[in-house]
């Protein structure tokens, strides 16, 4: 068993080796959306291994390749969907602040409302709106052309 912690959170979940770090994340309750149902082609499980790298698995080519395409991905950053836990030693995670939406439709009971956390795209994790400000309907209206049903396709990993 691993010892996770996860971070702003400060709350700690034991893994079991195998298990994937995308699992003790939803033992904990996170918010973690899972747009592309655990494909590595969104966002939406986007993490930062602050320390413990060596109990996980080595990143895959797949998992790369999504990763530059986030923004905000670092050195640190993994998909906790492709993360499997490895060792028994501890492992520190932060979580990316902000709410990933599916769609804009998610944002229209909102409108008006300041955000209390950024808003992320699912794609590529970039900060759609910035907390405090205000959900506009023209806002939405700007994501309503966005087609993240391209988030649920297979690709080949060739």
């Amino acid at each position: 068993m691993a010892n996770i912690l996860l971070q702003p959170l400060n709350e700690s979940v034991e893994a079991e080796k195998d298990s994937r770090l995308l699992d003790a994340l939803l033992a904990k309750d996170c918010p973690v959306m899972m747009a592309c149902g655990g494909q590595a082609i969104c966002a939406t499980c986007h993490c930062y291994v602050e320390e413990g790298a060596e109990n996980l698995n080595p990143i895959s080519d797949r998992e790369k390749r999504t990763l530059a395409l986030i923004t905000g991905a670092t050195s640190k950053s993994r998909l906790s969907c492709q993360t499997r836990i490895t060792g028994t030693g501890d492992v520190t995670v932060l979580l990316p602040e902000g709410l990933y939406i599916e769609s804009a439709d998610d944002l229209e009971e909102l409108i008006g409302q300041r955000t209390k956390a950024p808003i992320r795209h699912p794609a590529d994790g970039s900060i759609l709106i910035a907390r405090g400000k205000i959900i506009t309907r023209s806002r939405i209206m700007e994501l309503q052309g966005t087609d993240l049903s391209l988030l649920s396709l297979e690709e080949d990993d060739s």
